[in-house]
C-alpha cells in the first residue's frame, strides 16, 4: 500500500473547508457507529480482556492521612486462599528497575504516605475475591505524622500557585483598587465551592501483559499517547516498549487523563509474576486515590458606572493539592476575556494539605470559576437595577480585553438574545421571592457560557483500500463523546463514502498518535488529522484520474471529473494511505478563540422542605461548524447536567482530622438523577471558524457546563431572595430564609 504524509501548522485561517461536500454526511444527526457494539455487551472496555493464565490484583491502602509505612504482615495474607502473592514498595522496584538492577520486588519496604488510603500494595490472587478478601485483611503498620488536613483553617498560608503551566496564575492590568474605590456601583464577594470527583461509570481499571517487545496494557484512559509516555517512565522502559490499548472508555471527565495508581501497581505485579494481572479499582477506590477537582474559595469583585459599564474586575482563587504538586483549579480562565473592563486582577493562589490529588475534572477553571463570576455579576444587576441579560450586552467587548487581540469568532450576544427569545424571559418575575404556584416559590435564572478553544498536535493514517472502503487510525479515544462517529463522517465526507463503507480504529498505540480526549480539543484536533490525510488521498486520487483536484468530487464511493467516473476501488490499486498531522500555529496566540453560550433555567424552591427543582431549561450555543448535531447535543446535555450536581448536590467531604473522604461512593457522593433533570433544550447558532482549525469547528465538550450551575443559583436566588454563596445550594442553605407559607 502506498504511503505518504500531509503536516498543516494553524499560521493562517482556512477559509474554503473540504467538509462542505458533495457526501452530505457532516452536521447531520447521525447515530453513533458504536452504539450496536456499546449495547450489545460487543464493546470491549478495559476490564473484559480475556487473557490466558490472568491473575487478579487488589490495591491495599494506607490507613492515615500522613506517615510512613513501616511494614505489612505478608505472610499471613499469602496463607490465604488463592492467594500468588503480595507485592509491596513498588516505587523501590520501579527505582531499581531504571538503574539496571534487581527487578524482584521486595516483600517488605518503607515508603511516604501522603494522603489517606495511598495505595502502598497489591495483593495477586487467582480471582479477583481471592484478592480482595486477602487485600482489606492486609494489616499496614505505620509511623503516623501530623498531617495537614484542612483548607478553611490555612487560608492565610496560600502562596502563588505555580507558574509555567496553560495559565499563569497571576495577572494584572491597571489599578483595580483604585476602579473599586471610585465606582458609584461594586459588588465584593467571596464563593466557595467543595472538592469533586469526576464519578465517571467506568471505574479506573488495568489489564497488564509482558512479553518480548515489552508491555501492553490495556487500560481507560483517555490520552493513550502522553499515558504511554507517563506509564514508559514509570516502570524504567522507552517509550517504544509500552503499548496501552484503550478502544472504549466509560467516561472519564479528566479523571483519566494521566494513568492512575492500579495501572503501575498491574504492570509490576505482572512483570514479578510472569503471568498477566487484571486490577480493578472499587467505587471506592475510585474516590481515594484518583483525582479530585479542587476546593476553591473565590472572591469577585466588580466596578460598574451608573449605567452598568464594569471598569474593574477581579478575580482571586484560592485552591488546594498535594504538597509538591504544580496543578492548580484555574477558575479566573474565563474571567480574562468574557467582559470588558479596563482594570484587572485574576490570581490563583494555592493551600498545600494531604488529601488525595487535585486535577483537571470537566471544565477545568470554567466549571467552578464561572460558578462565582455569573453570579456576581448577577448580584451586580440586581445593585444596578438592570436585566442580567442587558448587563452582560454592555460590557461585550470588541477585542479580547487582556491581550488586545481580535476575537476570532464571537457570538455571545447572539446567545443571550436567541436564548432570551425562546426561554420567554422577557415576561418572567424579576422580583426576588413574589412569584408563588402553591408552597412552591417560582425563580427564572441565566447565566453566559464560555470555554477556551484549543487545538493540539495530532495525527491519523487513513487508508482507501483495494475493495474502495476508507480505514481511519489514530491512538485518539472515545469516552462516550461520539469520536468514532465524528471521525467516520469527516472521512466519509472527504472520500465521498457511505458510513457504512468507513472504518474507525481508536485507542492503540500501534496507531498514529492522537491528540487524546481532554481539554475540548479532541474532535477539532484529531478531526483535524483527518482531515488532512483525506486531503492528501484525495489529491493523490485526482493525479490518478488525470483531473485538477479542485474539479474532482468524490460521492458515493466514485470519483467525478470532466464528465468521466471511476469507482474509488478502481482508483484505489492495491491501496492508498496517507497520514495527517496538525499542529497549533501562530493563530493560537494572534486571536483569543472561544466558544460561547448562553443557559436559562426555571426553579421552583419548596418552601416547607427547602428543596429546589429545576423544571425547565434552554441554552443556546455557538461553537464554529457543528459535525454531528446529535453527538454534540449529547455533549450540552452531559454538561448541563453536570452543572446541576455543581449547583444543587455534588460535594466531597474531607474529615479534617484525618484527610479520609467521608462519602466515597455513588450512594452518599450525589450526582444527578433523572428525577432531577428537567426537559432541556439545546440550540445551535449557525457560525464557522475559519481560524480555528481546517473543520471550522470549536470545542464543545465542556461548554455544557460553564456557567450552567451559575444560572441555577440566580434563579434559586430569584425564587427566594436567599443568596447562597457556599456550592452545593442544599435545602439546610435556604431554610432559614425562606418566607412563610
Amino acid at each position: 500500500m502506498s504511503d505518504a504524509k500531509r503536516t498543516l501548522v494553524m499560521d493562517d485561517p482556512v477559509e474554503h473547508s473540504l467538509l462542505d461536500g458533495a457526501q452530505g454526511v457532516i452536521g447531520r444527526p447521525i447515530d453513533r457507529v458504536d452504539g450496536p457494539l456499546k449495547v450489545s455487551g460487543r464493546a470491549t472496555y478495559a476490564a473484559e480482556y480475556a487473557l490466558d493464565d490472568l491473575a487478579y490484583g487488589y490495591l491495599v491502602a494506607a490507613p492515615f492521612g500522613r506517615g510512613t509505612v513501616l511494614g505489612l504482615d505478608v505472610e499471613a495474607a499469602k496463607a490465604m486462599p488463592g492467594v500468588i502473592d503480595v507485592v509491596i514498595d513498588y516505587e523501590t522496584f520501579l527505582r531499581n528497575a531504571q538503574q539496571g538492577g534487581e527487578t524482584e520486588a521486595p516483600e517488605q519496604g518503607v515508603r511516604e504516605v501522603a494522603y489517606f488510603r495511598e495505595p502502598v500494595a497489591i495483593v495477586v490472587a487467582e480471582t479477583y475475591e481471592q484478592a480482595r478478601a486477602a487485600g482489606e485483611r492486609l494489616a499496614v503498620e505505620g509511623d503516623r505524622k501530623p498531617g495537614l488536613y484542612s483548607v478553611a483553617d490555612r487560608l492565610g498560608e496560600a502562596d502563588k500557585a505555580p507558574s509555567g503551566g496553560a495559565v499563569e496564575p497571576h495577572f494584572a492590568n491597571g489599578d483595580l483598587d483604585a476602579a473599586m474605590a471610585a465606582a458609584p456601583v461594586t459588588v465584593d464577594v467571596t464563593y466557595t465551592t467543595p472538592s469533586q470527583n469526576s464519578a465517571a461509570m467506568e471505574p479506573h481499571a488495568s489489564t497488564a501483559c509482558w512479553g518480548d517487545d515489552g508491555l501492553t496494557l490495556y487500560g481507560s484512559y483517555q490520552m493513550p499517547a502522553s499515558d504511554r509516555e507517563q506509564l514508559a517512565d514509570a516502570i524504567g522502559l522507552e517509550v517504544d516498549q509500552v503499548r496501552i490499548v484503550s478502544a472504549y472508555v466509560g467516561g472519564g471527565f479528566g479523571s483519566k487523563l494521566g494513568i492512575a495508581p492500579e495501572s503501575v501497581a498491574a504492570a509490576v505485579a505482572a512483570k514479578k509474576l510472569g503471568r498477566p494481572v487484571k486490577a480493578v479499582m472499587t467505587r471506592q477506590q475510585v474516590f481515594d486515590a484518583t483525582v479530585r477537582r479542587s476546593d476553591t474559595h473565590q472572591r469577585v469583585r466588580l466596578a460598574a458606572t451608573a449605567d452598568g459599564q464594569l471598569t474593574g474586575i477581579g478575580h482571586d482563587t484560592i485552591c488546594s493539592n498535594l504538597p509538591g504538586e504544580d496543578f492548580f483549579e484555574p477558575a479566573g480562565t474565563a474571567t480574562h476575556f468574557l467582559y470588558a473592563a479596563p482594570n484587572r486582577t485574576i490570581r490563583h493562589d494555592m493551600v498545600r494539605v494531604n488529601r488525595v490529588l487535585s486535577g483537571s475534572m470537566r471544565a477545568p477553571g470554567e466549571a467552578v470559576g464561572m460558578l462565582a463570576l455569573e453570579c456576581a455579576i448577577d448580584e451586580l444587576a440586581e445593585k444596578l437595577g438592570l436585566d442580567p441579560v442587558e448587563l452582560r450586552k454592555r460590557n461585550e467587548p470588541e477585542r479580547d480585553p487582556q491581550k488586545d487581540v481580535a476575537f476570532s469568532s464571537r457570538r455571545l450576544v447572539d446567545c443571550l438574545d436567541e436564548g432570551a427569545r425562546r426561554f420567554g424571559w422577557a415576561e418572567r418575575n424579576a422580583t426576588p421571592g413574589a412569584l408563588r404556584r402553591g408552597e412552591w416559590l417560582v425563580g427564572h435564572g441565566m447565566a453566559a457560557s464560555a470555554r477556551s478553544n484549543k487545538l493540539k498536535s495530532s495525527e491519523a493514517r487513513v487508508a482507501v483500500t483495494a475493495d474502495g472502503r476508507a480505514v481511519v487510525e489514530t491512538d485518539m479515544t472515545d469516552i462516550g463523546t461520539g469520536t468514532y462517529t465524528i471521525l467516520a463522517q469527516i472521512a466519509g465526507e472527504m472520500l465521498g463514502l457511505p458510513l457504512d463503507r468507513v472504518e474507525v480504529r481508536l485507542g492503540d498505540n500501534c496507531f498514529p498518535p492522537g491528540a487524546g480526549s481532554g481539554g475540548s480539543w479532541g474532535a477539532g484536533s484529531s478531526g483535524s488529522s483527518v482531515y488532512l490525510a483525506c486531503e492528501g488521498l484525495r489529491e493523490r486520487l485526482a493525479d490518478r484520474l488525470g483531473c485538477a483536484v479542485d474539479e474532482l468530487t468524490l460521492k458515493d464511493g466514485a470519483a467525478i471529473c470532466a464528465n468521466r467516473q471511476v469507482a474509488l476501488a478502481e482508483l484505489a490499486g492495491d491501496g492508498l494511505a496517507t497520514t495527517g498531522r496538525i499542529e497549533a500555529g501562530k493563530l493560537d496566540d494572534a486571536l483569543r478563540q472561544a466558544s460561547y453560550g448562553a443557559h436559562f433555567c426555571e426553579v421552583h424552591v419548596n418552601m416547607v422542605t427547602g428543596e429546589s427543582r429545576v423544571r425547565r431549561w434552554t441554552s443556546v450555543f455557538a461553537a464554529g461548524r457543528i459535525l454531528n448535531e446529535k453527538t454534540a447535543r449529547s455533549q450540552c446535555l452531559g454538561g448541563i447536567v453536570f452543572g446541576l450536581g455543581a449547583a444543587l448536590t455534588e460535594e466531597l467531604f474531607h474529615d479534617v482530622r484525618t484527610g479520609k473522604i467521608v462519602n466515597r461512593d455513588l450512594a452518599e457522593y450525589h450526582v444527578p438523577v433523572h428525577a432531577d433533570v428537567p426537559p432541556i433544550e439545546v440550540v445551535f447558532l449557525p457560525e464557522r471558524d475559519a481560524y480555528a482549525n481546517p473543520l471550522q469547528s470549536k470545542g464543545i465538550g465542556e461548554l455544557g457546563i460553564s456557567g450552567a450551575g451559575a444560572a441555577v443559583a440566580n434563579a434559586i436566588y430569584n425564587a427566594t431572595g436567599v443568596r447562597v454563596r457556599d456550592f452545593p445550594l442544599t435545602l439546610d442553605e435556604l431554610l432559614d430564609g425562606l418566607p412563610p407559607v
